[in-house]
């Protein structure tokens, strides 16, 4: 059961580790994230990491030196491949039991010989690269913000959402090579756009380019090809959550998403942070799903009463900024957008069941992108779109400089972080793209 809360969860407990008792540092004890590293500049083979405050912990090196029993031992050996796939398929309690037994090892009653045999595999972060944590196979891109999906039907001129978007989680099928973690730069897409008034296209860089606040979506344990998930049981089958960018091309899209999905608007790029934080950690910070009323209720496989109690959670996540402009003179990044993922209309169990109720079969280290997560309060948009009005209400910036759309040389940056009275704040770290001029 991922919502049950046990010692874990304990506001209380610290670790030995001291940097993981900072109170607004993103991995404290609580958390234990999940990514995959090596040492920079070595030639190293990737392999499973841990994040415990400013360090990471090898998990090769403490599959090594550590006897755990059952379960718990073949997760850890698991956690010591390149990619964390066969980690996930091996299911929540596999998850539950390295996490523990990671969770004891940190803490700050660790028996002696626990402590000394993970302390020997703590590695600085400030020493390590990351690798992406999972060989992704499939990439799903949904949309389900009710308030993304009005403010931009509003922008678009329609009469409101789509009949559909209340009965269905909407979603589409993404690039998975054009994933890359934070940090990733990429050159700015082109494509054929209509421009206003004319009446064919031509072939340009993109002249609207935007970010999508959006959360990555792992999927532990898969399931067989016609054997659907059910509603209820779709939170053991992911394993974790990371932050996404879901780039977008506006001007491209708007030309060639007549009448399929879109293509060249979000093949080119797709940035996401590099550690997992597991559903099991964000179990203190769920709340309901909020489906007004007036909506009714969705079809049966899509409704269930643990569903609408507990399907929603309060992540609050952050957008900025940074402009060549913001890198020359040392300046901070301009705070765009600050929202909570508790306003999200579908949850992440009704996107896993609706994905697979036709026969789907998803598998271990599946993405499933949540879509643009967006708040009531126009500070709360997750795209600059959204915030810029369509480029009628440019967003001021802290260096005074204005924005529409991207440009070339801006960062956009991701950060989460969970907080709630009586529980330890978790982060999820961040990402960050960069946009480079386009090569025609």
């Amino acid at each position: 059961m991922q919502h049950t809360l046990n010692q874990t969860h304990d506001p209380a407990a610290r670790s030995w580790v001291e940097s993981a008792n900072a109170p607004a540092c993103d991995f404290p004890i609580q958390n234990l994230p999940f990514s995959a590293f090596r040492r920079k500049h070595s030639d190293e083979a990737f392999r499973g990491a841990v994040a415990i405050g400013d360090q990471v912990v090898d998990m090769a090196a403490w599959a090594a030196r550590v006897s755990l029993n059952g379960i718990a031992g073949e997760a850890a050996r698991a956690c010591a491949q390149p990619v964390l796939n066969e980690f996930f398929s091996l299911g929540p309690s596999a998850w539950r039991a390295v996490r523990h037994a990671l969770f004891a090892a940190l803490h700050e009653r660790a028996p002696s010989d626990d402590r000394a045999a993970i302390e020997a595999c703590l590695v600085p972060q400030s020493e390590v690269e990351y690798g992406l944590p999972a060989q992704i196979g499939d990439y799903t891109d949904f949309y389900t913000s009710i308030h993304h999906a009005t403010n931009i039907s509003k922008l678009l001129g329609l009469s409101g959402v789509g009949a559909n978007f209340k009965s269905v989680p909407i979603a589409y099928h993404g690039r998975v090579s054009s994933i890359g973690l934070s940090g990733q730069r990429f050159r700015r897409p082109a494509g054929q756009i209509m421009l206003p008034g004319e009446d064919a296209p031509i072939f340009s860089p993109s002249r609207k380019l935007d970010y999508e606040l959006e959360l990555g979506i792992y999927i532990g344990q898969g399931n067989a090809a016609g054997e659907p998930i059910d509603l209820d049981h779709a939170d053991s089958h992911v394993f974790g959550l990371c932050l996404l960018n879901d780039w977008s091309a506006r001007d491209i899209q708007a030309w060639e998403m007549q009448p399929l999905g879109p293509f060249l608007a979000k093949n080119f790029a797709t940035t996401i942070s590099s550690w997992i934080v597991t559903m099991e950690a964000l179990a203190p910070f769920r709340l309901p799903l909020p489906r007004p009323d007036t909506d009714g209720k969705p079809l049966p496989y899509l409704n269930s009463d643990r569903n609408s109690t507990a399907g929603a959670i309060d992540i609050q996540l952050e957008v900025c900024m940074e402009t060549s402009r913001h890198k020359a003179a040392n300046l901070p990044a301009a705070q765009l957008s600050l929202t909570s993922f508790r306003h999200q209309y579908w949850s992440i169990a009704q996107m896993v069941a609706h994905h697979t109720v036709g026969g789907c079969n998803l598998r271990a280290g599946d993405l499933l992108g949540s879509g643009t997560i967006s708040g009531p309060e126009k500070s709360e948009a997750g795209a600059l779109m959204e915030l810029a009005r369509n480029a009628s209400e440019p967003v001021t910036l802290n260096t005074g400089e204005k924005r529409s759309y991207v440009e070339d040389g801006d960062a956009i940056i991701l950060r989460g972080y969970c907080e709630k009275a009586g529980f330890a704040r978790i982060g999820f770290g961040e990402s960050r793209g960069e946009v480079l001029p386009a090569k025609l």
